[in-house]
C-alpha cells in the first residue's frame, strides 16, 4: 500500500517498482501470492474434512453456514486481488470472471456488476477491486471470524467420529495457553514452509496489460476458478446454455451451504455414511479432473460426448471404488468362520455388487448428460422433436435412478443396517 497506485495507467508500473526497486519487494509479492493460494487450498481442505467427519450436524449448523460464507469471502480475496497488478494474465482472467457474472439472472448480475465494476470503465473497476480487497473483504472476514470463534467457544470442538453423536464433553482444553500455543506452532511451521517455497520459486511478473497483447493471449481464470470455467466450456452450455451451466454450479454451492439441513442423521462416522462419503469423494475427484482438464485445454470448446465420458467415467470409477471398499468393510460374511463362509464367496459377492453399481452409475451419468443436452436443444429450437427427446432422456434418468435406489436398498437390507424397511422396493 505504500507504493501501489490503483490506476490503470500506474498499477503495473507501481507493481513493477516493488518487484525491481523495493528491498525484498519481489520476495514479499511472492509470499503474498503463495500464502493466498495456500489460504484457498486450506479452506477447501478444512471444508471437506468437516464434511467427512460431520461437523455440520446439530448443534453446529450455524458454524457450518458461517464457515461457508467465510469460504466465499476467501475466494473473493483471490478474485479481487488477482486483478491489481494489471498484467495481461490478471486482467484477461478477471474479464472472464466478469463475463460469467454478466450471464447471471438480470437483477443479480446488475447488482454484482455494480458492486465490482461500478459505472463501468477500467479505472472504476480497478478502484472497486482495490477497495473490496483491502477494506471491505477484510472487515467482513474479521466479523465472521469473531462470530465463528464465539460459536466455537459455545459449542466446543466436535467429538471424535466413533459412531453416533454423543453428549458434549464437560472438560475441554482452554483457549489460552493450550490452544493458543498449538496454533502458534502450526503458524510457525506454515510460515517457515511459505518462506522457503517463496525463496526457491520466486514470482515472475507477467507483461503489462494492453488490448493488443490481450488479443494474443488465451484468457483463463486462476486455478481455483478453473473448474467452473471448464464446465462453461462444454459445448452444450455455449451461448444460450450458459445460464443452465451457472444454475448447475449454483446448485452445487447451495447443496454445500444447506448441507446441515440435508444430512440430518445422527451417524457421524465415515463407515456409517457411505452415500455421503461417496458423494464427497466424487465431488473432490470431479474438481481435480475439471481443474487439470481446464489447464491443458485453454480456450478449447469441450464436446458434450467428451464431457460425458470424462466426468461420467470419473464419477463411475470413484463411486465403484468407494462402494467396493464399503461393501468389503461392511459385509457381515467377512467376519464369519472360513469353514462356513469362505472368503472367496465374500469377495465374489463384493465384486458382483461393485460391477452392478458401476453399470448403474454409468447409465445415470449418461442419462444426465443427455438430459442436459436435450434441455439446451429444447431452449434453442423449441420444436416438438426436441421436447420428445428431452422427455425420453428424463425417463432414462428416472429409470436409472430408480434402479440404483432399489440396488442400494437391497444391499443395505442384506447387511442388516436398515432402520426402516420399504416393502415397495423389496417387491420391485
Amino acid at each position: 500500500m505504500l507504493y501501489y497506485v490503483p490506476s490503470p495507467s500506474t498499477a503495473f508500473q507501481s507493481t513493477q517498482y516493488i518487484f525491481q526497486s523495493v528491498y525484498y519487494g519481489r520476495f514479499l509479492e511472492t509470499i503474498h501470492l503463495y500464502t493466498a493460494y495456500a489460504m484457498i487450498l486450506l479452506a477447501f481442505m478444512h471444508m471437506m474434512r468437516g464434511y467427512f467427519v460431520s461437523v455440520h450436524k446439530k448443534p453446529r449448523e450455524l458454524m457450518w453456514l458461517t464457515g461457508m460464507v467465510m469460504g466465499f469471502v476467501t475466494l473473493g480475496f483471490g478474485f479481487t486481488g488477482y486483478l491489481l497488478p494489471w498484467t495481461v494474465v490478471s486482467k484477461s482472467a478477471t474479464d472472464v470472471g466478469i463475463g460469467i457474472v454478466d450471464a447471471l439472472p438480470a437483477p443479480l448480475s446488475s447488482f454484482v456488476s455494480f458492486l465490482i465494476v461500478g459505472a463501468g470503465g477500467d479505472a472504476t473497476e480497478l478502484l472497486r477491486f482495490y477497495d473490496l480487497h483491502i477494506v471491505v473483504l477484510p472487515a467482513v472476514l474479521l466479523v465472521l471470524l469473531t462470530v465463528k470463534m464465539w460459536m466455537l467457544e459455545a459449542h466446543g470442538i466436535g467429538e471424535p467420529t466413533g459412531g453416533s453423536s454423543k453428549p458434549e464433553r464437560t472438560v475441554s482444553l482452554p483457549i489460552f495457553p493450550d490452544v493458543t500455543m498449538y496454533l502458534l506452532e502450526l503458524a510457525a511451521m506454515f510460515g517457515s514452509a511459505m518462506l522457503l517455497i517463496s525463496v526457491i520459486f520466486p514470482l515472475n511478473l507477467p507483461p503489462e496489460y494492453t488490448p493488443q497483447l490481450a488479443a494474443q493471449y488465451t484468457p483463463q481464470p486462476d486455478w481455483y476458478f478453473l473448474w467452473i470455467y471448464q464446465v462453461l466450456k462444454i459445448s452444450v452450455f455455449e451461448g444460450a446454455g450458459l445460464p443452465i451451466a451457472l444454475s448447475v454450479v449454483t446448485v452445487v454451492f447451495l447443496v454445500l451451504i444447506l448441507l446441515p439441513f440435508i444430512d440430518r442423521g445422527h451417524e457421524r462416522s465415515m463407515l456409517g455414511r457411505p452415500k455421503f462419503v461417496t458423494i464427497g469423494l466424487v465431488f473432490i475427484a470431479e474438481l481435480i479432473v475439471l481443474t487439470y482438464w481446464g489447464l491443458v485445454t485453454p480456450g478449447q470448446i469441450i464436446p458434450i460426448a467428451n464431457a460425458i465420458l470424462v466426468l461420467g467415467g470419473t464419477a463411475v470409477l470413484v463411486g465403484a471404488i468407494s462402494l467396493g471398499v464399503y461393501v468389503f468393510l461392511r459385509d457381515p460374511n467377512k467376519s464369519s468362520s472360513p469353514s462356513t463362509r469362505p472368503m472367496m464367496t465374500s469377495m465374489s459377492r463384493m465384486f458382483r455388487r461393485a460391477a452392478v453399481m458401476v453399470l448403474l452409475l454409468a447409465a445415470g451419468a449418461f442419462a444426465i448428460g443427455l438430459s442436459l443436452s436435450g434441455l439446451v436443444n429444447l431452449i434453442l429450437s423449441g420444436t416438438l422433436l426436441a421436447l420428445t427427446r428431452l422427455l425420453l432422456y428424463l425417463l432414462m434418468l428416472g429409470l436409472a435412478a430408480f434402479a440404483t435406489t432399489i440396488f442400494i436398498y437391497r444391499v443395505e437390507l442384506r447387511s442388516g443396517s436398515l432402520k426402516r424397511r420399504i416393502y415397495f422396493l423389496e417387491s420391485s
